[in-house]
């Protein structure tokens, strides 16, 4: 009986619900879609106007050094033929600029990069073995010295494994001695079978008056110091 009760309390509540229900589907400004608002719309980020700067216009300086170390006389060369151990040796350039290599004999190396005797030696092996491929290594740079002789603390023979001017070379033998003649240092360079001759003057140049007088030096270079 207190069941019934409650299902009969319920109903007029259920049926209202009901009324509702129909109503909304019914009424046309109900039962239409709501459109909901769109994002708003967003404020484009402008672009940052970022001005690169363009390089500076700068003028290309005379190349004072050679382009690539080329082969000398008195430089040793590790010749390396791939899966030819009879083959590879450490040989030595002799002074007419020619090394011995076993089948191929003599081949001019001075004058030529790493690179090219390579494949030169590769090119004349291949008569013999037909997958010759062949590295040339420079050991050690003995053609590439630069001399110094006269009044500075010690003259002598220096290598030259790096970019090197004349300032430079003076400091690596020990500076000038106290009879020097500082202005007139001469560099020797034989070029062609011909030799010419760079003045340098110590004092001016030290005090920036004549930079362009401090030249890179080049292997077989002679720096001359006089006594006054």
């Amino acid at each position: 009986m207190t069941i019934v009760a409650a299902r009969t309390a319920r109903t007029p509540f259920l049926m209202a619900m009901a009324v509702v229900l129909t109503l909304w589907a019914h009424s046309p400004a109900l039962a239409q879609d709501v459109d909901l608002p769109a994002d708003p719309p967003q404020s484009p980020v402008k672009a940052l106007d970022l001005e690169v700067p363009e390089p500076e216009q700068t003028t290309e300086p005379e190349e004072t050094t050679e382009p690539g170390f080329t082969i000398g006389p008195q430089d040793v060369l590790g010749v390396l033929v791939w899966r030819e151990p009879e083959m590879t040796a450490d040989v030595t350039v002799r002074a007419d600029g020619m090394i011995t290599l076993p089948l191929i004999r003599d081949i001019r190396a001075a004058g030529l990069t790493p690179d090219q005797l390579a494949d030169r030696i590769q090119t004349l092996l291949r008569e013999f073995i037909t997958d010759a491929s062949v590295t040339v290594a420079v050991r050690q740079m003995n053609s590439r010295r630069v001399f110094i002789t006269g009044e500075v603390a010690k003259p002598g023979v220096y290598p030259l494994t790096s970019t090197v001017t004349v300032m430079q070379l003076i400091a690596i033998a020990g500076g000038l001695s106290e009879f020097a003649e500082a202005n007139s240092i001469a560099i020797l360079r034989v070029e062609d079978g011909k030799t010419r001759t760079f003045a340098f003057a110590y004092k001016d140049v030290a005090k920036g008056k004549k930079p362009l007088q401090n030249i890179v030096l080049k292997p077989g270079d002679t720096v001359v110091v006089p006594e006054r």
